[in-house]
């Protein structure tokens, strides 16, 4: 099945280590779904604060095989900060749903709800929704064609 991946690396990243103490193994992950499937997009969503450690888990994923899309991480004045991929995630999907037959997104944030909604009505897509349990929008989960939840399978 043709399938197109996106990842929201910061809700992955915050909600596995919140929950697991543990990290995100994005190569099984990939092995994961390229045994059942044909990928044929694969976009990684992350912010960039110009930091070694974090340059060395893009390029990783690179290697493996995901486009790694960069926003600057911006500190507010107020300490809060803002690197948020909501709205490139959801043009890129709508973009890509009349070439694949599935959509993989890795995310819990209910703000996808619609989104994955539009997609499996408008474009017929199958829409998967990988996330840890906990920490998931319910109304995401309600959305999806299947919820799938991160567990020590995809941990490292």
């Amino acid at each position: 099945m043709k399938t197109a991946i996106f990842i929201d690396v910061q809700n992955i990243y915050y909600t596995t280590r919140d929950t697991f103490k543990r990290s995100f193994d994005y190569k099984r992950f990939w092995n994961h779904i390229e045994s059942k499937d044909e990928i044929i997009k694969a976009i990684a969503y992350a912010t960039d604060r110009g930091d070694e450690r974090q340059q060395k888990f893009q390029y990783a994923l690179r290697s493996i095989g995901f486009n790694v899309k960069l926003k600057p991480f911006i500190s507010r004045a107020d300490g809060s900060s803002k690197g948020d991929w909501d709205v490139g995630i959801t043009i890129d999907i709508l973009e890509s749903a009349d070439q694949v037959e599935k959509i993989v997104l890795l995310s819990g944030d209910g703000d996808f709800d619609l989104l994955v909604q539009k997609v499996k009505d408008k474009y017929g897509c199958i829409v998967e929704i990988y996330g840890v349990k906990e920490l998931t929008a319910n109304s995401l989960i309600d959305a999806a064609s299947e919820f799938h939840s991160i567990s020590n399978k995809f941990l490292v």
